[in-house]
């Protein structure tokens, strides 16, 4: 018997070609986009909005705005919980690679970027409404996302991610309509202007406890700020190249996903609300369906619920008990 609560991990090329995998949730952006009769040019209209953010960031010796492009590959981590073979697909995310046309040199780009998970579908589409319904005015519970957390840092610090990737993912997600950021007079030469929120939100505390702190850059010739989560320092840690693949890669997919916000008519202002009801915003050529993704979500809850929760239950329980959580982030966050 192999050793119990192991990781493999596949990856596979987002390009033109792209086909989901059998194990892919379909809520990804990358998924959703990868199917129906359009399917061949969603993939290419996106790879070619990633390419050219790319170049308009890096835009120094590069007066063609053509010198970059991006490769985008989808990693996948599959967790065997009992070591006789049978996985559960737990993680998704992304890894970027940075084509420099006039050296001739492949740079590796940005961990993480995207961030997909089963079980955050679990909690966030049974647990979460669950809860709510029973304890309409109450916080969640403070185990709320702990296994979740115990999950991507076992990942993080197992010998199969050590031997493929030397840094620490980092998330690029959109920013909360349900919270309100002030802008500062932080500017960062890459990130852009950063902005500070009012308060955490629940995907802010749910990050946390997958020991990643978060801060909001809006980069230059954005319209809104994105959420960076990450474990270290961002802006020390990673180069000038790994922080615009990032932003190129992920601003887009908000761009197709939530244009309300990332593809709006006018710049967030000093004091900012995002919101999915604004009108004054411009479509991109892509086809995205949003309906189909919410319904996606808790359809994949369920089946983490019945596949993976319930099966292994009293391991999962066992194991999360004596798994001891990384604390750094929290003293971070706390200073």
């Amino acid at each position: 018997m192999t050793q119990p609560f192991t990781y493999s991990i596949s990856s596979i090329r987002f390009d033109e070609d792209y086909q989901p995998a059998d194990s892919t949730r379909l809520t990804t952006n990358f998924a959703n986009l990868a199917r129906g009769e359009n399917r061949q040019e969603n993939l290419r209209k996106t790879l070619t909005m990633i390419n050219n953010r790319f170049n308009d960031l890096a835009h120094w010796d590069n007066p063609t705005a053509d010198r970059y492009s991006v490769e985008v590959d989808i990693i996948s981590a599959d967790l065997d919980v009992e070591g006789n073979g049978d996985t559960f697909p737990v993680i998704e995310t992304l890894k970027t690679t940075i084509v420099d046309h006039k050296t001739n040199e492949r740079i590796d780009g940005m961990i993480g970027n995207s961030f997909s998970s089963y079980v955050r579908d679990y909690d966030f589409s049974i647990v979460l409404p669950e809860h709510f319904d029973s304890h309409p005015t109450l916080p969640p519970p403070a185990e709320f996302g702990v296994l979740h957390g115990k999950l991507f840092q076992h990942l993080l610090r197992s010998e199969v991610y050590l031997e493929q990737f030397d840094k620490q993912p980092v998330i690029c997600l959109s920013v909360s309509s349900t919270k309100t950021y002030q802008r500062t007079g932080n500017q960062h030469p890459v990130l852009g202007v950063e902005y500070k929120q009012d308060e955490y939100s629940l995907t802010d505390d749910y990050f946390h406890k997958m020991g990643l702190t978060v801060r909001y850059f809006m980069p230059a010739g954005s319209v809104a700020p994105l959420a960076f989560y990450f474990a270290g320092d961002l802006l020390s840690d990673y180069s000038d190249l790994e922080l615009i693949s990032a932003i190129s890669t992920m601003e887009t997919f908000q761009k197709i996903y939530r244009p309300e916000i990332y593809n709006a008519n006018s710049t967030a202002a000093q004091v900012y609300q995002p919101s999915l009801k604004y009108q004054d915003y411009s479509l991109t050529q892509i086809v995205y369906d949003r309906e189909e993704r919410s319904q996606m979500a808790v359809k994949q809850g369920k089946f983490t619920q019945d596949d993976f929760i319930k099966p292994y239950q009293t391991i999962l329980d066992e194991w999360a008990a004596s798994f001891v959580l990384d604390n750094d982030s929290v003293k971070k966050r706390a200073a």
